[in-house]
């Protein structure tokens, strides 16, 4: 149970980062005219994959999932500021 609640703050934690910054990138615009929104969300996203963690039968698990999760979302991050119709 402890491996998974820590699975869940720590990478939980890159989780939540990533999806908010995606909910940041992704929209049409200035991404300054979404940061607060994405920051009010980073709270529940965090909240979201904590709870995530106790879906998993080990920790090994829920560590590698969340792992993965949050390595996909900042890699995504990382190949979208290449393109140009994503300010």
């Amino acid at each position: 149970m402890w491996a998974r609640a820590l699975a869940g703050l720590l990478a939980g934690f890159f989780v939540a980062a990533a999806a908010a910054g995606l909910i940041t990138w992704v929209p049409p615009g200035p991404w300054q005219a979404v940061i607060v929104p994405s920051m009010v969300a980073f709270i529940p996203l965090w909240m979201l994959a904590a709870l995530w963690a106790f879906a998993f039968r080990t920790g090994l698990r829920a560590w590698l999932w969340l792992g993965a999760t949050a390595a996909s979302g900042f890699g995504l991050l990382w190949l979208l500021r290449h393109f140009d119709w994503v300010q």
